[in-house]
């Protein structure tokens, strides 16, 4: 089977999947970029070079000149707040972060990766409230939540942009909102070292040659996993409480790995196999 999967490797044949020893498999899918593509190395909805009749015809239909480059004008200068319903400024979304992360948050609380501190997940611009829709003058505020894994808690925090305080906190167990990308990182660096993702390794080995030690060898995509009745290993029945994961990784200039029958318990470092 390991000869296999070298005599194939690198050829992207779609509906095809190549089973390989351990719990990975190649699958075959068409890389971003090359969608599209013809035999000519054109892509969808861009033409292929013309022929030189077809250029002369072009170029004596603008008057025998050659039809100048576009000019893509610069974006506009961004401000420091925005106004309305406008989206949140890169300035807001920092500022926002920095009032709702409280000492006392901060110190009470743990990261995906074992820090100090909650795990950020997102900064919304918040909803006005039902008395303020449609007023010019309504309040900016915005939602900005993490994940406390301490205690496996959605913590909401809604700050005014204007006041520069917190006007609400919101906290939930079993809301699983989707993945920052920090915590999918941690996910795949538990695979990689735990038994289970010898695969997913003897994949990474097979397409590059190369040993995987790293996540960031890695592009990676993944989704929450909540347990299901019969579906999964005791190991993961905490799974919607605790934030579980399963990976889609895919190798850098290479193909996609299946790992879906994976998931790693973040909240627990585990990672298991399921059953079915």
């Amino acid at each position: 089977m390991r000869n296999i999967v070298h005599r194939h490797l690198g050829k992207m044949v779609a509906g095809t999947a190549i089973a390989v020893a351990g719990t990975a498999v190649m699958m075959a899918v068409t890389l971003p970029g090359t969608a599209g593509a013809d035999d000519n190395g054109t892509r969808a909805g861009r033409s292929a070079p013309q022929a030189a009749g077809a250029a002369g015809a072009g170029e004596a239909a603008a008057g025998g000149r050659a039809v100048a480059p576009g000019v893509v004008e610069a974006a506009p200068a961004e401000g420091q707040r925005g106004e309305g319903r406008d989206p949140l400024t890169d300035d807001e979304l920092q500022r926002a972060e920095k009032i709702a992360l409280s000492r006392q948050l901060f110190q009470s609380s743990e990261s995906v990766d074992g820090d100090r501190g909650p795990q950020p997940l997102g900064v919304d611009l918040a909803e006005p409230e039902a008395d303020e829709a449609g007023r010019p003058d309504a309040p900016r505020r915005a939602d900005v939540t993490f994940y406390d894994y301490r205690d496996d808690t959605l913590v909401t925090r809604t700050v005014d942009l204007g006041t520069g305080k917190v006007v609400a906190t919101g906290t939930q167990h079993g809301v699983q909102p989707p993945l920052s990308r920090a915590e999918k990182a941690e996910a795949a660096g538990l695979l990689i070292a735990d038994p289970l993702g010898s695969g997913l390794k003897a994949d990474y080995q097979d397409a590059t040659g190369k040993a995987l030690t790293s996540p960031d060898q890695l592009q990676l995509s993944g989704a929450v996993y909540r347990a299901a009745p019969g579906a999964q290993p005791a190991v993961l029945d905490q799974c919607g409480e605790h934030r579980c994961v399963r990976l889609f990784p895919k190798i850098k200039n290479g193909p996609w790995v299946d790992a879906r029958q994976l998931v790693i318990d973040l909240s627990a470092r585990k990672v298991a196999r399921l059953d079915r």
